[in-house]
């Protein structure tokens, strides 16, 4: 992903608080040249200094043969994509100016890992649930045996170690204080929440 340095994301728990909040990206992978891609549930995590994607897809979906365990040796790509809108260049101060498009977006690389232990591949789910529906946890975790069994029968689990992670915060950094707060302001009259979030997250992003 093109990242200019003015639009690169160092700060890690902003990285990991986007990824969470964003947890429905699009796994990409490209064996043998045919591209091919799911859009998924995911959990992050850590493990050391790692960043670890948690993910499973449905068993009748055929991408997950194009990295069988111990077949596949080549990256894929998780794509996170977060607040973006339509930069008028009438909110500018300097009305030679054209029409931009600001964004937030991270490009993770790894190879993954199918998990095929039941228990692991069961509290993986349960992970996924905890994040995103802990009122229903109880429920699941009194779910007949036989029921989940399955359940998991019927997925495929696995884990991608990010090798790299490419983060895109491209909030017009290069034009300077004054017009990020003529963005932000536009942004903020707009009903839209993504937009609203757009102008928050600018603002956070205001140079000294």
């Amino acid at each position: 992903m093109y990242t200019p340095d003015y639009n690169r994301l160092e700060d890690r728990p902003e990285l990991l608080a986007f990824l969470r909040a964003n947890n429905f990206p699009i796994l990409v992978t490209g064996t043998g040249g045919v591209l091919h891609a799911s859009h998924l549930p995911v959990t992050i995590h850590e493990h050391g200094s790692k960043i670890v994607i948690d993910m499973h897809m449905a068993k009748n979906n055929p991408q997950w043969k194009e990295f069988r365990a111990g077949e596949m040796r080549d990256e894929v790509m998780v794509i996170f994509t977060g607040p973006h809108a339509y930069i008028s260049p009438r909110w500018y101060a300097d009305q030679e100016r054209v029409p931009t498009w600001n964004y937030t977006a991270v490009h993770a690389y790894g190879v993954p890992a199918i998990i095929s232990d039941r228990k692991a591949k069961s509290e993986s789910q349960r992970r996924l649930i905890e994040s995103l529906d802990p009122e229903w946890l109880p429920k699941f975790d009194a779910l007949r045996e036989e029921y989940v069994a399955k359940m998991l029968d019927g997925i495929v689990n696995f884990s991608i170690s990010a090798t790299r992670i490419e983060a895109r915060w491209k909030l017009s950094q290069n034009r300077g204080r004054q017009e990020m707060e003529l963005i932000a302001a536009q942004l903020e009259k707009s009903a839209d929440s993504g937009e609203h979030a757009l102008a928050a997250l600018t603002r956070r992003h205001f140079p000294n």
